[in-house]
């Protein structure tokens, strides 16, 4: 297995299952209501807002895998959407979830040597640490939901 077959794992692990902790977004999102996950915590985040500071980076980053600009401020990265029903939460993670499936499919096709390619610019590393930041960071989200 390849060092982009073994990250693409990882990230599908802790999105959707299978991972050592026993935790993952998609189990511990399931049962949560509309008005819990918009139900404001004194001094913490919604899980709404959570939910949405996850999905914002899988969104820049798969914009980068499809060809875009990288375009995401992390000023912006808790400004979610209002939602106003649990249909629309139920969209909300829906999309989450598959713009996660998207990325795992085309990190998983990654050819390894690009792992250490520039990913858009210096400062922002390689694509591997891009790829381990993205995994690391929902985990400690991940921990804050559940």
């Amino acid at each position: 297995m390849s060092l982009s077959n073994q990250l693409a794992n990882h990230l599908h692990q802790v999105i959707f299952g299978g991972n050592w902790t026993a935790s993952n977004l998609k189990d511990q999102l399931d049962d949560v209501t509309f008005t819990e996950a918009t139900k404001p915590l004194a001094h913490f985040n919604s899980i709404l807002a959570l939910t949405f500071h996850i999905g914002y980076y899988i969104t820049a980053i798969l914009g980068v895998f499809k060809g875009q600009a990288l375009n995401a401020k992390d000023k912006y990265s808790f400004d979610h959407p209002k939602l106003n029903s649990q249909k629309e939460w139920e969209a909300f993670k829906n999309e989450l979830f598959d713009e996660a499936e998207q990325l795992i499919a085309l990190i998983d096709k990654l050819p390894e040597e690009r792992l250490n390619e520039v990913f858009v610019d210096e400062k922002y590393g390689s694509y591997q640490r891009n790829i381990m930041g993205l995994i690391e960071h929902t985990h400690y989200h991940l921990g804050q939901i559940a």
